[in-house]
Formats: structure tokens, C-alpha cells, sequence
């Protein structure tokens, strides 16, 4: 079974440029620049920049989701089922 490649759609610098924190650098970092950008304009109202929100916190979850199949591939790998 083929690996699949995932790749960060943003680079480093613009994720510095942005000011993302160190934590927040991961797969989803497109969508949370956007987000931020949305909140700092609108001052942090929370029903501002739902479409945002819920774009990154699915991303977010289905990344989580796709390291947890991961691991259960490899481990499967290990014990030799694969």
C-alpha cells in the first residue's frame, strides 16, 4: 500500500509572516491564518468568521484522524497482518 504524501500548503515564512504560534505550525496553518486575520479584523466577535472556524476545526479533525489511522496501520505492519 502506497504512502500517501502530504504536503503544508503554506512555507515557513509565511507562517512567521503571519505570527502563527510555534503549536499552531502544523498540516491546517492555511486555514488558521485566515482565521486569525478574520478575528483581529472583527475585533474577536464570537459570531464573526463562523465559516473560518469551522473550516480549520474540520481540517483539524480529520488530520487528527488520518495520524490515528496511521498509527493503527503500523502497528498492524509491525505484527505483520499488513
Amino acid at each position: 500500500m502506497a504512502e500517501r504524501k502530504r504536503e503544508m500548503k503554506v512555507t515557513a515564512q509565511e507562517m512567521a509572516d503571519a505570527k502563527l504560534p510555534l503549536h499552531a505550525r502544523d498540516y491546517c496553518a492555511h486555514l488558521l491564518i485566515p482565521l486569525m486575520k478574520c478575528r483581529k479584523d472583527t475585533y474577536y466577535v464570537p459570531w464573526k468568521c463562523h465559516h473560518e472556524k469551522h473550516a480549520w476545526d474540520k481540517c483539524e479533525y480529520d488530520d487528527f484522524m488520518y495520524r490515528v489511522r496511521e498509527k493503527e496501520r503500523r502497528k498492524l505492519q509491525e505484527k505483520g497482518h499488513i
